[in-house]
């Protein structure tokens, strides 16, 4: 039996779509689409073990980001785990990503980033650590050399930070944190997406970094800088193998208010964030108007979430 064969199989388990349908309600049919298509269409992520597959795809489902490698929002990437020799799903958010969701926060006058050519950056002032720059004449500009990034966003209430990473400062720490780009293995290192697409991912290390040190973050937005780059295992669990570091430097996402639970939508994405219990989510659910919920009459999953790795899912 193929892979990609396999993995069909699995999710479309009576046991998996059960519990599918209990974490995402009416977006499951679309979220197993979405899934099975950017499986199929990709080798290397058939090699992947199913269940990691499935929990990085909630996961972005949870921050309403597509998976669609064009789009650039948010990618699966499969991960070789030459330790125990398997390949595991990989969550990563690319820099548009986190643009959404600073946008959506309805904090942000304007936010951007983008690469710096030689010669673009004029002034920096070193007590305040405003920075000027200029942009190179259209004609000229695609010719020069990047010499860094930078990653600038304006609050509604006047707050304005800009950030600069030369291109020697973010591979130092791409090499630092990203145990692919970072490996002795020529092969590991040519698969990281530091080496297949060094400009975007420069742009969201630079953005991300601005994001989590100077900007109000929303917990949507705390979820996603916490997410990113995590590893999904067999358990569900979430493993940091690139960015260990920048989630220490994140605060704890504040405690949720459960008054604030009153629509199907939110209740589901606090137990996807981990915020609740799917015992919690169920009592919510069940105290919604009945036109609210399309799983208002489902039987509870719960002993499914804790035998979950008994399942047919996961065999």
């Amino acid at each position: 039996m193929s892979n990609l064969t396999l993995f069909n199989k699995q999710i479309a388990n009576p046991r998996t779509q059960e519990y599918l349908a209990q974490v995402l309600g009416e977006k499951r049919q679309s979220f197993v689409n979405n899934l099975t298509a950017l499986v199929a269409n990709n080798a290397k992520l058939q090699e992947c073990e199913p269940i990691g597959l499935m929990y990085a795809g909630i996961k972005a489902t949870a921050l309403d980001l597509p998976l669609d490698p064009n789009l650039g929002f948010a990618y699966v990437i499969p991960y070789k785990n030459n330790r125990e020799n398997k390949t595991e799903a990989q969550f990563q958010i690319g820099y548009k990503g986190f643009v959404q969701l600073a946008i959506r926060s309805g904090q942000f006058r304007s936010i951007n980033v983008t690469e710096i050519k030689e010669g673009e950056l004029v002034h920096e002032d070193m007590l305040t650590g405003d920075l000027t720059f200029k942009r190179a004449a259209a004609n000229v500009r695609e010719g020069l050399k990047t010499v860094g990034y930078a990653a600038f966003f304006r609050l509604n209430n006047g707050f304005e930070k800009t950030l600069y990473f030369t291109v020697e400062a973010v591979e130092a720490h791409a090499k630092k944190y990203s145990q692919t780009y970072g490996s002795k293995y020529e092969s590991t290192r040519n698969s990281s997406k530091w080496a297949t697409d060094f400009d975007a991912m420069a742009k969201k290390t630079v953005l991300k970094m601005l994001l989590s040190k100077y900007a109000p973050l929303s917990v949507e937005m705390q979820q996603a800088v916490v997410a990113d780059q995590a590893v999904f295992g067999k358990d569900g669990k979430e493993r940091y193998i690139d960015n260990e570091a920048e989630v220490q430097q994140v605060a704890d996402v504040p405690q949720l208010d459960k008054a604030n639970l009153n629509d199907e939508d939110s209740i589901r994405k606090a137990y996807i964030r981990g915020q609740i219990t799917i015992e919690e989510m169920n009592q919510a659910l069940d105290k919604l108007p009945k036109a609210e919920t399309a799983t208002a009459d489902a039987e509870e999953v719960t002993e499914l979430d804790k035998k979950i790795a008994a399942t047919g899912f996961f065999n």
